[in-house]
Order: structure tokens, then C-alpha cells, then sequence
């Protein structure tokens, strides 16, 4: 059985069924009526109120109240969960050993209970951040400007990591500091700081900041260091094939 679920069961019949699900490795759902209490580094006493109890297949451990995004109490994955009925009142124990803490929760009362044992192998995908901008110039280096080359990304310097290393179709270097948001004047002295690493070169260094806007201050202030802008959209959806608008001055 994948799924289950079950209204106003009794302390046994919750007991039954979180014991059902944590053989099963599911992910265990309770609204129940509880008093949540915490041990380890600190400790913490929620009083008795209407919350949401999860645990997952990983171990982790979770109580939400109606409120907030964040759970109230937690324990992270690889906690050992179990159960046990002390007195006719149902405990849920999350344990981990290093660091030593221990997060119970106090049944008193079970609206429902369930659990779900899914079938989820996928990673979470995430688009539009400066990453997704360095690989759709790494792929389509002429979005920003005829006969450049990307040579490397992250290019260790003095003052931190270059976004992207390459050349023009001179044979000149670019330095490249990627933004997905509108870029200020942090950006263009970051840019900056890149480019007098390059004090000593011989060779004209170029320094362009690619973002897809600009305040006015970051404006004048890439004019004063005569340094350049390219506006790119950092890719919206997972495939960086599509057209693109690239103004420059």
C-alpha cells in the first residue's frame, strides 16, 4: 500500500499506522493535538496546541504550527525515529547522537494520520542565476560580441574568483563579472578589483560587467574606469537555446 490515511484515530491506531509507515520508509503526515519538548544544545517546551507533524523517509523530523514557513522544532535527516505509549499518552521520539539531542512530541489527540510512500529520484533544477549566465556564454559566446572566447570560468585571482576569463577576436583579455539581477556600484568595483590584478600586463585588459540592468550610479561609475557593459537576461527556463536581445555601450 502506497498511501493511507485515516480520520480521528485513537492513540493505539496511531500508533499503528506511524509504525506502519516508518517500516514502509514513507513519508509520515499527523494534524494532531500535541505539547512539543526539546534536549540538546538548548532546550525548548512548546505548550499543547494544533500542529503539524512530519517525517521523512530520510529521517527527518518536523513540527509546523499554522504559522510561519519555517517548522517550530525540527530534527535533520539520518534522526532515529520512534514511538512508544507511556501511561495511554503516545510519545514521538526524533534521536541523533552527535551532537546528543533528543526532540519528543506529546500526543493528546489525532485528526489524522497518514503516510505516502512516493517515488521521487529528481534533483532540483534551478534556473536564472549567474551560473546559468556563465553556460550560456560558454555555449553561445557571440552573445557578446563577434570572435570572443571564453577560456575559463572561475579565474582564480589575488582578489577572488574572475566570473568568466576569455579573449576577443584581438587576441585582448576580458574579464567578465556576471550579474542575474540589477547590477550597482559593488559590481563595477568588484570588476575593478579583477582588473588591477592585471596591472602588469603588457596587454590591453578589458573588463566587462554583464548584467541585465544597471543603476545610474554603476553607470558613471563604469565610465569613469572606462570599463564595459554588455545587459543579459540570465536564462529563465532549462533550455538556453532561444533568442536573446544583448544591448551594449
Amino acid at each position: 500500500m502506497k498511501f493511507l490515511s485515516e480520520k480521528n484515530p485513537d492513540q493505539q491506531r496511531t500508533f499503528e499506522i506511524i509504525n506502519e509507515g516508518l517500516s514502509k520508509k514513507a513519508v509520515i503526515v499527523l494534524m494532531a493535538y500535541c505539547k512539543v519538548i526539546y534536549e540538546g544544545r538548548a532546550k525548548s517546551k512548546l505548550g499543547s496546541g494544533d500542529r503539524m507533524i512530519i517525517i521523512k523517509s530520510d529521517g527527518s523530523f518536523m513540527v509546523h504550527q499554522d504559522r510561519n514557513l519555517e517548522p517550530v522544532n525540527w530534527q535533520p535527516p539520518k534522526s532515529q525515529c520512534n514511538t512508544h505509549i507511556k501511561n495511554g499518552i503516545m510519545y514521538i521520539e526524533g534521536k541523533r547522537r552527535n551532537p546528543s539531542e533528543k526532540l519528543e512530541v506529546e500526543l493528546h489527540k489525532t485528526y489524522i494520520a497518514s503516510y505516502f510512500k512516493g517515488e521521487d529520484s529528481k534533483d532540483l533544477e534551478i534556473t536564472g542565476y549567474e551560473e546559468n549566465m556563465r553556460e550560456l556564454i560558454f555555449e553561445n559566446p557571440n552573445i557578446i560580441e563577434d570572435g570572443f572566447r571564453p577560456l575559463q570560468r572561475e579565474y582564480m585571482t589575488s582578489n577572488g574568483f574572475i566570473d568568466v576569463f576569455g579573449k576577443d577576436k584581438n587576441g585582448n583579455i576580458i574579464v567578465m563579472e556576471l550579474k542575474s539581477r540589477r547590477a550597482g556600484i559593488n559590481a563595477v568595483k568588484q570588476l575593478k578589483k579583477y582588473l588591477n590584478c592585471f596591472c602588469d600586463y603588457k596587454e590591453f585588459v578589458r573588463g566587462i560587467l554583464v548584467a541585465p540592468t544597471i543603476t545610474d550610479d554603476a553607470a558613471e561609475l563604469l565610465n569613469k574606469y572606462k570599463l564595459e557593459y554588455k545587459s543579459l537576461e540570465p536564462p529563465r527556463n532549462f533550455d538556453n537555446d532561444k533568442n536573446l536581445t544583448l544591448d551594449f555601450f
